[in-house]
């Protein structure tokens, strides 16, 4: 096989699989964390041993979502935190950005988050809710790396910047689920709250010299 058919061959397979995604994210909005790999198989037009072939086990579709919804999340996040803004606005935008996201789409934010009430037998076997961990921390580190490369914290700047990193992230997901199942206030509410929260130390951090500012 030549290098032509190889490249052909690849492409074919990434196209099949993102349709495979969309095709489990269409059920993973109608069910949420009752999803399964029937329903997925089915809403694909194919069988499951097709959709095992693809993503290995349940866990491996599991992780290719949850990394395919994190990409995207991340990448909001930084437009926001990049916008040409005052640094208020930005923090407040950024705030929004997560709310807005979990707000949009609750059912896939349950699917990656909470475990399903009730336990799941047969086909109901994805393990949703036992990776959130993962991607807390991935969404920490992400956020550290931003405030180290933006703000000058003083001695010690590496490690405050992880620990403000990994505290906004926790913030972030533990007032936004509470506010997503009780809806105590509107979102414009919760995001001033939060950033008033967060906005002594920001306020009084310097931009760090030669980064792209905060």
């Amino acid at each position: 096989m030549d290098t032509t058919q190889r490249t052909e061959q690849q492409r074919s397979a990434d196209r099949r699989r993102r349709e495979l995604l969309e095709a489990a994210d269409r059920v993973v909005l109608r069910d949420g964390p009752q999803a399964s790999m029937n329903a997925i198989a089915a809403e694909a037009g194919i069988t499951k041993p097709i959709l095992y072939r693809h993503f290995g086990d349940k866990g491996g579709l599991y992780a290719a979502l949850a990394q395919r919804h994190t990409d995207a999340l991340l990448d909001s996040l930084r437009a926001a935190l990049d916008a040409p803004a005052e640094r208020r606005e930005r923090v407040e935008s950024t705030l929004d950005t997560y709310l807005a996201a979990i707000e949009a789409r609750p059912q896939v934010y349950r699917f990656l988050m909470h475990p399903a009430e009730g336990g799941q037998g047969g086909d109901q076997g994805f393990d949703v809710g036992k990776h959130s961990a993962p991607l807390l921390r991935r969404m920490g580190e992400e956020l550290a790396q931003v405030v180290e490369e933006r703000l000058d914290l003083g001695p010690g700047t590496q490690q405050l910047a992880r620990v403000w990193g990994h505290g906004i992230v926790g913030m972030m997901h533990a007032a936004g689920d509470w506010w997503l199942g009780e809806r105590p206030c509107s979102r414009a509410e919760l995001v001033r709250s939060l950033a008033d929260l967060l906005w002594g130390r920001l306020a009084a951090a310097g931009d760090r010299a030669g980064g792209p500012g905060f």
